[in-house]
This record gives structure tokens, sequence and C-alpha cells, in this order.
């Protein structure tokens, strides 16, 4: 089974006939090619042409992230399952402006609804969340009869800051108080959290894609532009709460990172090398994890449940089945 490679130190990434290493002060550490999905790169490292090449044949794409773990961009590897039809049938999703909408629709409800999901499991731990879950099902009646994508991004908007709401019940650690929700640069340690999370979420979920016939320039929740990606955005939001959240609240609760794994930079603040090993440790676990799934009758990873979703994202635009978002049921 193939797996990510996250890098954090200085270093080169460089090619010896048909292996792949990364060398740095510590020394050598080889990369199973074959074993290789993605390479998540933290730290400064250089690479060559020739190191391309053979990523590209090899089919193994490479995530690059800022001093702060702040997603920047991705090699992607020619796209090897490139379809002309597909690419011709997510364009016709996205101009036509009622079956955008309609996509748009499924993703924002699919959050709605695992995020109730969470904070449901944190009320039946005895957390007073009730408040919260009542204003976002409000919220979530309201999606349906949404006229376009500004007025959905707000229903969106909403709920998350109703969620967010939740988190300081549910973390209840005052150097991990939520206040609000602030980004690039974060302000505080949680929020820090949440931005390193979700960018790892961004480039995991792009990483599927790429396994898949579906162009990740195409999204339909957030507008295609002139930004690399998009589609990973809205395919994301379905997971965050159930992936990204689940394991920021396991992090803190078992006292995995606390105060101490923050630090203060000219830009803003950042999660010591430390912190984020733990958040991937844990994020891989989560990952790996399986559960029941009702439909296949048996077992899956999280990891496989994103590539699931996309692969009923591409059935809906080829018009064979219409998509339904994953909603979790624990």
């Amino acid at each position: 089974m193939k797996r990510p490679i996250y890098i954090f130190s200085d270093g080169e990434l460089k090619r010896k006939d048909n292996t792949l290493y990364f060398e740095s002060e510590e020394g050598k550490r080889y990369i199973p090619v074959e074993n290789t999905s993605e390479i998540h790169v933290f730290g400064e490292t250089d690479l060559n042409k020739r190191f391309l090449e053979f990523i590209t044949r090899t089919e193994i794409i490479i995530h690059f992230y800022n001093h702060y773990g702040y997603y920047i961009g991705t090699f992607y590897p020619r796209e090897h399952l490139n379809s002309g039809f597909i690419i011709l049938k997510q364009a016709e999703h996205y101009l036509n402006s009622e079956k955008r909408l309609e996509l748009a629709k499924k993703f924002v409800f699919g959050a709605s609804k695992n995020i109730q999901q969470t904070i449901r499991y944190y009320i039946n731990r005895g957390k007073d969340l009730e408040d919260v879950e009542k204003n976002i099902k409000i919220l979530e009646e309201r999606i349906d009869v949404c006229n376009d994508i500004d007025e959905l991004m707000a229903i969106e908007g909403n709920t998350r800051e109703y969620y967010y709401m939740a988190f300081d019940e549910i973390i209840q650690k005052p150097e991990f108080k939520f206040v609000e929700r602030t980004r690039r640069p974060p302000r505080n340690n949680l929020n820090t959290m949440i931005s390193f999370g979700n960018s790892i979420m961004y480039t995991t979920t792009l990483s599927e894609i790429y396994k898949t016939h579906l162009d990740p320039r195409i999204g339909y929740l957030h507008s295609t532009n002139f930004r690399r990606f998009t589609l990973n955005l809205d395919v994301s939001e379905i997971f965050k709460p159930i992936i990204i959240d689940r394991v920021i609240f396991t992090l803190l609760g078992r006292n995995m990172i606390n105060g101490d794994d923050f630090e203060k930079n000219m830009g803003g603040l950042l999660m010591k090398e430390k912190a984020k090993k733990a958040f991937i440790q844990e994020l891989e676990d989560k990952l790996r994890t399986t559960i029941k799934h009702r439909k296949l009758g048996k077992k899956v990873s999280y990891r496989r449940l994103i590539r699931m979703e996309v692969y009923k994202l591409q059935k809906h635009i080829i018009g064979e089945e219409k998509y339904e978002p994953f909603v979790a049921r624990w």
C-alpha cells in the first residue's frame, strides 16, 4: 500500500538510478518509490530536473509548504488519467448555473451534516452544545432554497461561525481559546492548528483527485479562476469536520500538543516541528482507520472514503448517478 512521505528538515531530494533519497545533515533517507504516493515538503529543499522527470514517470506528487506550514503549491505530474470527455463534462457543469449550484449545495450540505455529527458526538459526552446544533440545523434548512453561489457561501460561512463557537466548550483549555477564525497569519494557537490541518486536508484530497479522471482546477462551490486548484477545496469541506477537527480535539484532549509547542515569528504564529510531526502522525492514523461502509458492506479507510467521494462526483458529472455527499454516522 502506498503512503505519503513527510520531510521537515532542510536538504536535497535526489535520484540515483531508480531510487530516490533525501540528503540532509543527518544523512541519507531513502524513499521507496513503489510504496510512495506523494511527498510533503516542509523544509528548505533543493531538487533538480532529473529528479522531477523521475517522479513524473513514477506518478509521485510533491506538495510544498512554507515556514509556517501553509500550503504554497504542488508539483502535479502530467495528468496520466486525463480525459477530454470528463473535462468537458466538468466545464459544462460549471458553466451551467443550475448544475453548478446543485453540486455546490451538496458540498455545503455534506459539510453541515458532518459538522452536526461532530457536535452531536460531544453533546453525547456531556458538552453543552445544543444551541449551536440548533442554529446550524436552521441554516441547513436554507441550503435548498439558495438561488446563487454567494448566498450559499454565506450560509457555509455562518455555519462555520456557529461551529467554531463549540470549540471552546469541547477543548476547555485557556491556551487554546478560539476567539475568532483568523488566517495568514493565524493569531492564536488553535487557529494555527486549524490552518495547518486544513492545508494537509486540501493536499490529501488533491492527491486522491489525481488518481481519478477529474481535473482539480474545476470546482463548483469555490469559483474556478486563476487559482491553480479548487475541486479539492470543495471535497475537503465534507471531510474537515470528521477528520481534521477530530484530530485537533484528540491531540489537545490527550495533551499531545500544548501551549509550549508554538512560537511567535515576524510573520505570525507557527507550530514547532515536534507539534507538526505529532499532528501528522495522528492525522495519518486517522486516514488509515477503517469504518464499515453502509453501501459496500465492507470496511474502508478514511483516505479511501475521500477517493470514493471523487468517484461519486465523476459519476454525477457523466450522468451515471446523482451525487450525494458522504455523511458520517458516528
